[in-house]
């Protein structure tokens, strides 16, 4: 059985498609729980807690998921000034 993974390159790197899903459903999950967490009359405690909670769901995104990168060294060899 043949494994076919779907890929998306996204600023200069590619990843599973799967990946990025999950990634994105981390990230809006820890936003919006940690924003619901703060004081509701409080907005900037809100927006506070909301970015917290957004690089929370980055470093966790990050762990989880490995660069799909595609070297091409020939192309390296060619950039050479002199």
């Amino acid at each position: 059985m043949e494994d076919k993974k779907q890929y998306i390159e996204i600023w200069g790197d590619v990843v599973e498609l799967r990946d990025l899903v999950r990634s994105i459903i981390i990230s809006a999950i820890s936003t919006m729980g940690l924003y619901f967490l703060a004081p509701s009359g409080n907005r900037t405690l809100q927006l506070f807690f909301g970015l917290a909670g957004a690089v929370i769901g980055f470093i966790i995104s990050g762990l989880l998921t490995k660069p799909k990168r595609i070297i091409d060294s020939k192309d390296a060899k060619h950039h050479h000034t002199s």
